[in-house]
């Protein structure tokens, strides 16, 4: 299974990032994770610009979408919101039939962001027919470095909770799987 993991921070030291880039070094063999961090290079949406060729950004952004099983998303909160480049990147999505389908759950790098959360959920299941709203896994890493992330995924723990969520997720994903 081939997943597209979604950071929804613009930031280079994101903690976000930081967890999704080593969820992606502790899957399992047969999970194989890309890390999209580019939120922040994507031109701001259009609907004037959705019916010609798409931005370069956006192109490679939604062939990412388009050739991934599912996505992994993983968001700071600002303001008590959704990150305006997360928002952004839906929305160039919207119009689309390639986040209709695809199974969608969420991840957390910090013990706060529930109004967030809570947007964000709501956002992904207007657009996503496959948004598993119980499949979500949550780590106290806020304000840590990426290596600080990392070091706290040398747990067996905490890496035994990610293997449970991706198997959780796993088991999601075929469950959305249409008959051929």
């Amino acid at each position: 299974m081939n997943l597209l993991a979604i950071s929804g921070s613009a930031r280079s030291t994101s903690t976000n990032t930081a967890l999704l880039q080593t969820v992606s070094k502790i899957a399992p063999n047969n999970i194989q994770i890309s890390v999209f961090d580019g939120i922040g290079h994507l031109p701001v949406f259009s609907p004037d610009l959705e019916n010609i060729t798409l931005p370069h950004g956006v192109q490679q952004f939604v062939d990412a979408i388009a050739a991934a099983d599912g996505l992994l998303i993983a968001s700071p909160e600002y303001v008590r919101s959704i990150p305006g480049g997360l928002k952004n990147a839906i929305d160039w999505l919207v119009s689309g039939e390639h986040i209709v389908d695809k199974p969608i759950a969420l991840l957390h790098a910090s013990h706060r962001g529930g109004d967030m959360l809570a947007q964000l959920r709501l956002v992904l299941s207007t657009v996503s027919q496959s948004f598993a709203t119980d499949l979500f896994l949550r780590f106290p890493l806020m304000n840590k470095t990426p290596q600080q992330v990392e070091d706290f995924f040398s747990s067996a723990e905490h890496r035994q909770q990610v293997q449970t969520y991706l198997a959780r997720y796993e088991a999601f994903y075929q469950a959305t799987k249409k008959p051929a």
